[in-house]
């Protein structure tokens, strides 16, 4: 397994994404996807799941130092006092007594970032998570956060896949050390019916979602695609036996449109 590394986190470059995925079936893919090898589970408040993800992680058998657990505050519990307090309940369900990182989930203007940070800083320092990050950033907030931070973040997880240019918000990362964690990596399944991702994953003997991923991880960047089917476990984390040349690359990155986007809620920040 590669890792991404930001601001002293080692960050598996595959992980496990969560959203949607509730009650036993939720439980049942995060046990198999760390015994087929991930190390990296993404959760959120918001989700619901936090509970069958901690249950998940125990049924694998996998030792609790080697799997990477992410979790993210929602933006109702923004103020300082709620925030330890929420953070405390998601390790309670989670059956945890840390996790690895927790990120602010979306940016919320109505509680002073400065003061949310504030908290997020003192929830590493009690130990309740080993890192701390943001969630769905712009440039302008990304330089904003990492100036008002007294810890340092280590990432800012946001959308991003082939369909959608994130060169902005990546420099920006690069810039503060922060690793980019790329939610929907393969537009919900919207690649693998794109010819050119297919015509590239026949010279490689690799699926379009493969290809795909693989183009994400050449760019330092840790991917989350979520599944709830088995087969497709295995599929994606079969990434590290084959590499893209730099012309497949630049194929892929072009494949960008001003309307990729598929996550973009009425609270949603101005996006770059």
């Amino acid at each position: 397994m590669l890792f991404v590394e930001a601001n002293g986190a080692k960050i598996p470059a595959i992980g496990l994404g969560t959203w949607e995925l509730s009650g036993r079936t939720c439980a049942r893919v995060v046990e198999q996807a760390l015994r087929l090898g991930y190390r990296h589970v993404d959760t959120a408040q918001i989700y619901d799941n936090e509970r069958e993800v901690g249950d998940g992680v125990r049924a694998s058998g996998v030792r609790r130092d080697d799997v990477f657990v992410t979790t993210k505050v929602w933006t109702s519990h923004f103020v300082p006092n709620d925030l330890e307090r929420s953070v405390k309940e998601s390790l309670v369900k989670l059956r945890l007594s840390s996790v690895d990182l927790v990120l602010l989930h979306w940016p919320n203007p109505h509680v002073p970032l400065e003061e949310t940070l504030g908290a997020l800083a003192h929830a590493k320092r009690m130990g309740l998570t080993r890192h701390i990050g943001v969630s769905n950033f712009t440039v302008a907030l990304i330089e904003q956060a990492a100036a008002l931070s007294g810890e340092p973040l280590v990432c800012n997880q946001v959308e991003y896949h082939p369909y959608l240019d994130q060169a902005k918000v990546r420099a920006a990362c690069d810039q503060h050390r922060m690793a980019l964690v790329a939610y929907s990596p393969i537009a919900r399944g919207r690649i693998k019916s794109d010819q050119t991702l297919a015509e590239i994953g026949h010279a490689h003997h690799k699926t379009p979602a493969q290809i795909c991923l693989r183009w994400l991880v050449q760019q330092n960047v840790s991917a989350i695609p979520r599944t709830s089917r088995v087969e497709r476990l295995s599929e994606n984390i079969e990434i590290f036996d084959f590499a893209l040349t730099e012309d497949e690359m630049a194929i892929i990155s072009a494949l960008a449109s001003p309307k990729g986007r598929l996550t973009d809620f009425g609270f949603a920040p101005k996006w770059d």
